[in-house]
């Protein structure tokens, strides 16, 4: 469903979706994967939010197998960064459910990585205000067992406006 909320005189698009399963989860990850390679954007950040089990790597797979076909996704826990170079655009998932403070991030070269091609970070509430300001914002809230309530936001971009994720 697509709702356009206004915030601060702000106009942002959300899209909430239902999912009840691990496979229209991982669709959802192809859709805005999609949607971004349509509108030939290179650079971008997906910001993910979600509790442990609520489906953000199975949403980065699908989302993965867009912009870079052929990559075997697992979350980057340990490692903070994955790099899957397959596509024509690097993509990079980070897993920063580890970072203990943003003085972290220096340390991994993450604004090389966030101007170098297209960013997906898992546990993004511990970035604060290292977050970038563009960032696609996806949360996951689990209903039950199976189901989900996935919500995407837009930031308010000219490439943005009038989305659709064809759903």
């Amino acid at each position: 469903m697509l709702q356009a909320q206004t915030e601060d005189n702000k106009v942002t698009n959300t899209f909430i979706f239902e999912s009840d399963s691990e496979r229209s989860t991982y669709e959802l990850g192809v859709k805005l994967a999609e949607c971004l390679v349509g509108r030939g954007i290179k650079r971008a950040f997906i910001a993910i939010y979600g509790d442990l089990g609520s489906g953000k790597t199975v949403f980065t797979r699908g989302f993965s197998s867009v912009i870079s076909p052929g990559s075997r996704v697992k979350s980057p826990t340990y490692t903070i960064v994955n790099e899957y170079l397959r596509g024509e655009t690097p993509l990079y998932h980070f897993d920063f459910y580890r970072i203990e403070s943003c003085d972290e991030l220096d340390g991994i070269g993450f604004d090389d990585y966030v101007n170098g091609g297209v960013c997906i970070g898992e546990w993004c509430e511990k970035l604060g205000g290292e977050l970038p300001c563009d960032s696609i914002t996806v949360s996951f809230e689990k209903l039950t067992k199976t189901d989900r309530k996935i919500e995407i936001i837009f930031p308010c971009l000219e490439v943005y406006l009038n989305v659709d994720l064809g759903i």
